[in-house]
């Protein structure tokens, strides 16, 4: 913040992981801290994500540094919880289609020139290394096994830090429609909910995902958007072996704490449709086939079943990058807008709090500053 003093009070907007991670990461330092959400906890993209824990393939050094951090805070929260069902690390398996875009002899150089854990694996290997798959369906070109990564149940994850929030003195507001930042003289100093209530605040942190770059926009600001509809389907609880993500051509796939799986994968998210009234479409042959294509690459090819599904916004700025901090313009203004929501949920709220208490901006979160967007446009 740009102010010199420690704030007071600050409300933060959003009941995803963003949001609840600054909010208890502020409580923890002794800020009186308000969390207001538009619904309950962990309706938005935190309740239907992947949750993959990983910083594989190819992306910018800087965004590449973050996400070791976001992965290194969450072994630690795994030894504080070290039965937790929601919270595993079983490895990554990843494999390409079998055509020119097959990148994984060279996926697999670029990980190890970086330091980055990664396993060369062919068709005969996998069953001893990451058992649950069905060899048959890795392309000739073999597979990435990536031993560090992981996988997080975000509405467990996001239940338990709102229950360590409340025991700090944390406010949860729920239900309370869509929120926006007040601004008056030039900085942030309050939230305004739907229902017309003010309250006042020294900063404010708005982590509303997919709303964020609207929200912005009414106070002049730009942080460009590409966010899709995201698509993820839950299946009943099976027996089944198979503990690490599978990211493959066609379906990606972890395990959930109830012993189903979580599915999604980019041709899903085609094929739904926006209707005239903003509501989702969903057709039952996408679902599916979800269902086909998971059952395929798993083995024993099981026959499974839908428990639900969640649709709607996955946030994405427009660059691919996160976007983290301050806006330059509008003092104790803070946004938080990222696709990798999961990996970066505990970092980027621990950082986002320190930033707000002290003013210092912090340089794991130099890259990733809103006024890129602004900057651009000149």
């Amino acid at each position: 913040m740009n102010a010199s003093t420690k704030p007071v009070k600050v409300i933060v907007i959003g009941g995803g992981i963003f949001g609840v991670s600054t909010a208890v990461h502020l409580a923890r330092l002794g800020v009186r801290t308000v969390l207001v959400n538009d619904g309950p906890l962990a309706n938005g993209a935190s309740g239907r994500s992947l949750a993959w824990l990983n910083s594989a393939r190819k992306r910018s050094d800087a965004y590449h540094r973050l996400r070791l951090a976001g992965i290194d805070r969450y072994r630690t929260l795994a030894a504080r919880y070290p039965n937790a069902p929601w919270l595993r690390f079983d490895g990554g398996l990843t494999w390409d289609a079998d055509d020119a875009g097959n990148e994984i002899a060279e996926i697999f150089d670029y990980e190890r020139d970086r330091g980055y854990h990664a396993q060369w694996l062919a068709r005969e290997g996998i069953a001893g290394t990451t058992p649950g798959v069905d060899a048959s369906a890795v392309t000739p070109q073999g597979a990435i096994f990536n031993p560090g990564e992981g996988w997080i149940d975000l509405p467990s994850l996001i239940a338990t830090l709102a229950e360590e929030f409340r025991s700090l003195g944390g406010e949860i507001i729920t239900d309370a429609g869509r929120a926006t930042v007040d601004v008056e003289g030039g900085r942030a100093c309050g939230v305004i909910t739907a229902d017309g209530i003010r309250r006042d605040a020294d900063a404010v942190l708005l982590a509303a995902g997919g709303d964020v770059p609207a929200i912005v926009a009414e106070a002049g600001q730009l942080i460009e958007d590409a966010t899709p509809v995201a698509l993820l389907v839950r299946t009943k609880p099976i027996r089944h072996p198979l503990k690490a993500v599978l990211n493959t051509p066609r379906i990606a796939i972890r395990p959930t704490p109830s012993g189903g799986f979580a599915l999604d994968s980019a041709w899903s998210e085609e094929e739904v449709s926006v209707k005239p009234d903003g509501s989702y479409e969903v057709r039952q042959s996408t679902l599916d086939g979800l269902l086909r294509e998971a059952s395929r690459v798993l083995e024993g090819n099981p026959r499974l079943e839908i428990e639900d599904y969640g649709v709607g916004p996955k946030p994405i700025p427009g660059d691919g990058e996160p976007v983290f901090g301050e806006l330059s313009s509008i003092p104790g203004y803070f946004v938080a807008f990222s696709h990798s929501g999961a990996t970066l949920g505990l970092i980027a709220g621990e950082l986002l709090a320190d930033e707000i208490v002290t003013g210092r901006r912090h340089p794991l979160l130099a890259e990733f500053r809103p006024e890129r967007f602004s900057a651009s446009r000149q």
